[in-house]
């Protein structure tokens, strides 16, 4: 085993580490090292102990290398996936915008102390056994500012209409003009107007309810990825969702503030 040591560091084996691809790194020793022990080894064997030792040589090199792999991937596996936020802010958006509609659609249904065509939209007429709402069986058009015509696609449903709109809790009561209906629309009273303000007011404290329902669903969201995101975009997103909340409160205030001003005739 010694005369294998020093042969493997006789002065040819020591002039390659010289060499600077050797000297930046020892990991070519081992491997030269075997080197000169497996050239040597068919020659001459000393028994158990060299054989040994060529293994222990090559057994720890081999190890090295295991080492530094498990440690890379370790290092990779660290690295963690920003999560994209883009879809919180697009939820949010859209269940924000879903309320507002929702909302204009239920302030169509107040009756006001003029005429509108969209009025009537909720209505429902039966006909043929069928359900339907009326704008999908008749064309509603203004004739002044205290009068609707009704006119049905299919002249035979102009009693089923009648009957509809009388039973519509509007207290429009339409008369028949040929083979339309002509629907004028009385005058509301103080009480009346009183009572469909107090829904409007209503119908506006829902939507924001809706609204800030969405804000707090996006908020929460954000707040589950602070563990992954820089701590300036973190504020950057919830400041965008403070700003979209405020405008969809506007909006739905100044829909609400339009219609009492509508059913107020003021």
């Amino acid at each position: 085993m010694a005369l294998l040591l020093r042969r493997a560091l006789s002065s040819k084996a020591l002039f390659s580490l010289r060499d600077q691809r050797h000297f930046r790194t020892l990991s070519h020793f081992p491997k030269l090292l075997a080197g000169e022990i497996a050239r040597e080894a068919p020659l001459r064997d000393n028994g158990p102990a060299d054989r040994l030792g060529f293994h222990f040589f090559v057994g720890n090199r081999r190890g090295l290398a295991k080492g530094r792999k498990s440690k890379d991937e370790d290092e990779s596996d660290t690295v963690r996936a920003v999560p994209d936020m883009g879809p919180v802010k697009t939820t949010a958006q859209s269940q924000m915008d879903a309320a507002v509609v929702a909302l204009a659609r239920e302030l169509s249904k107040l009756r006001t102390g003029r005429a509108s065509a969209g009025m009537l939209d909720h209505v429902i007429v039966e006909t043929g056994g069928v359900k339907l709402s009326l704008n999908r069986v008749a064309v509603v058009s203004v004739i002044d500012a205290q009068t609707l015509s009704v006119m049905p696609y299919d002249p035979n449903t102009l009693k089923a209409l009648e009957q509809a709109i009388v039973s519509s809790p509007l207290g429009i009561n339409p008369t028949p003009d040929g083979q339309r209906l002509i629907a004028a629309i009385p005058p509301l009273t103080k009480e009346n107007v009183q009572a469909l303000c107090k829904v409007v007011a209503k119908s506006a404290e829902d939507v924001k309810q809706s609204i800030r329902r969405a804000r707090q669903k996006a908020l929460d969201s954000i707040k589950k990825a602070a563990s992954s995101l820089p701590k300036d975009d973190i504020k950057r997103l919830e400041k965008e969702v403070e700003e979209m909340t405020k405008r969809f409160v506007k909006t739905a205030d100044d829909m609400c503030k339009a219609k009492e001003k509508e059913i107020s005739g003021s």
